[in-house]
């Protein structure tokens, strides 16, 4: 159902997976949580591996939405 159809979506989607690392944190009274991915650290990245710039920019911030409520609700 969300698997990329396009070469470029499977390059921005191998560039995902390769985030794990690069996640910024914020933390308060109710413990830590997750706020999103290191931008520079995604483009930089990307830049590496030959995504294009333009590609990162429209499609990892939806992703990175997703993905840090997914993290939040999974970390208690």
């Amino acid at each position: 159902m969300n698997r990329p159809e396009t070469p470029e979506g499977w390059q921005v989607w191998d560039l995902i997976l390769r985030l794990g690392g690069q996640v910024r944190l914020m933390s308060g009274m109710g413990g830590a949580a997750f706020i999103g991915w290191d931008m520079a650290a995604a483009l930089a990245l990307g830049r590496a591996l030959h995504v294009d710039p333009a590609l990162i920019a429209e499609m990892l911030p939806a992703v990175e939405q997703a993905a840090m409520r997914k993290l939040n609700e999974n970390r208690g």
